[in-house]
């Protein structure tokens, strides 16, 4: 059985914290998603996503990918507490270390204040080396750290592609098409952020998502110099716009984030 989840607070105690993250105010991240598996017949936290559209969620391929998934008991959760029943479909993109999926909702999510999609950058763009992002999830406080039941983030600045690829860095294993961000040996994304999203401020106040969590280092989650690696979502604009038939970010979310920026 899989779940996905949009609320931002979950009472039970499964849900796991970003290290050293803070709790973000409610509904800041409104395009926040949990995918959730009932394994044990109890739900539990398994990786992040992004609502990037009525229809659509952003997900890392690793998190679906070696999985089974029974589409006759998946459900979605909004904040209202209302679950709806939805049979969704899955498409990886199967390159060599794409670490990058799309969940399709058949039914449209409606939007509200609590519940929006993100904004995604333009084809191509590429953050410079220590721009603030932020990364939100529910991943782990520290490597066997204690659990949270709020929403974290936590500042990580970016470390550009120059520097993440160096032999003391991640050297090759940091490509062209992922972003590298923290690395200070404090603050990092954990087990449970994986899928989630890398937000990014604009000038204009606007968010956009610029990242997909991937991967850390096996030594533990806040290594030094071994920054949380991103999946960089404008390498893949041409394929997510193909796949959902969309234009990500439309005049909605436009809206919804000019409103959330005077707020």
């Amino acid at each position: 059985k899989k779940k996905i989840i949009f609320n931002l607070y979950i009472s039970d105690t499964f849900v796991i914290r970003v290290v050293s993250g803070e709790d973000v105010r409610p509904h800041s991240w409104p395009w926040q998603i949990s995918v959730q598996s009932d394994s044990s017949g109890r739900w539990r936290h398994v990786c992040g996503g992004t609502l990037i559209s009525s229809t659509w969620v952003l997900t890392a391929a690793h998190c679906i990918k070696y999985v089974h998934i029974n589409t006759e008991n998946w459900s979605l959760t909004a904040t209202t507490g209302q679950e709806l029943q939805h049979v969704p479909v899955f498409t990886i993109n199967d390159s060599h270390l794409n670490d990058i999926a799309m969940i399709k909702l058949p039914s449209p999510v409606s939007f509200s204040d609590t519940i929006a999609p993100a904004c995604l950058p333009d084809r191509g763009v590429v953050l410079p080396h220590g721009a603030s992002c932020f990364v939100t999830g529910w991943g782990r406080l520290s490597t066997s750290g204690p659990l949270a039941d709020i929403l974290q983030q936590a500042l990580l600045p970016v470390v550009g592609h120059e520097t993440c690829s160096q032999p003391d860095w991640w050297s090759v294993l940091a490509t062209d098409d992922m972003v590298c961000a923290g690395g200070d040996g404090i603050t990092a994304g954990c087990n449970g952020d994986s899928g989630g999203p890398l937000n990014c401020q604009n000038p204009d106040g606007s968010w956009e998502v610029h990242g997909v969590v991937s991967f850390g280092s096996g030594q533990g989650c806040n290594v030094f110099q071994k920054p949380t690696v991103f999946t960089k979502v404008s390498s893949y604009i041409s394929w997510i716009n193909t796949v959902s038939g969309t234009f990500i970010c439309d005049y909605t979310a436009r809206i919804h984030q000019q409103r959330r920026t005077k707020a």
